[in-house]
């Protein structure tokens, strides 16, 4: 899609067009998809957390400046959704943790998924980190996007896919040692 294309669709979505705004969410649904899925490593949730951030930007379409592309703006939107959704679910899991204490012994934990996995090596990552090597490395956004979508200085955006690729190398060659 062109930028006068965007632009077009965006005026028509901006007046109550939910063709053009349908438009718009066809355009770039994959890349906040695959974004998503590459930050939370879970596809349903990140699958729901892109229809949240569609949702979300549908209602705040008026709110919308232009300084980034539109899909740049919904990744900003979807990385904040899952942000908020993991603090919460920490808050929950803290909740959950203390009650086990007081209640009885907690379960060993299973190690389970195997280090080679993607999702693992990238879960393993800080949020930030994660997030910037999934729009930059995973969805090709330029740094300068990455660094409009997490609302984050360019050369913080920068440090966080060096340091984010160095440590995956590492994981990488522990895993190939371990084999």
């Amino acid at each position: 899609m062109t930028p006068h294309d965007e632009a077009r669709l965006l005026g028509e979505a901006r007046r109550g067009g939910t063709r053009a705004f349908a438009f718009l969410v066809e355009a770039h649904q994959q890349s906040v998809r695959g974004f998503l899925r590459r930050l939370v490593g879970n596809h349903a949730d990140a699958d729901d957390l892109a229809q949240e951030a569609f949702v979300t930007a549908w209602r705040r379409l008026r709110r919308f400046e232009g300084r980034a592309r539109f899909g740049v703006w919904v990744c900003g939107i979807g990385y904040r959704l899952a942000r908020d959704q993991r603090r919460a679910r920490g808050r929950a899991m803290a909740r959950d943790a203390a009650w086990l204490d007081a209640h009885g012994p907690a379960e060993a934990e299973h190690a389970g998924e195997a280090l080679s996995d993607a999702r693992t090596l990238l879960a393993m990552l800080p949020e930030d980190q994660r997030a910037a090597v999934a729009l930059c490395l995973g969805c090709g956004f330029s740094h300068a996007d990455a660094a409009e979508a997490l609302g984050m200085p360019l050369g913080t955006v920068k440090s966080h896919v060096q340091r984010g690729r160095a440590r995956l190398q590492a994981l990488v060659g522990e895993v190939d040692a371990d084999a």
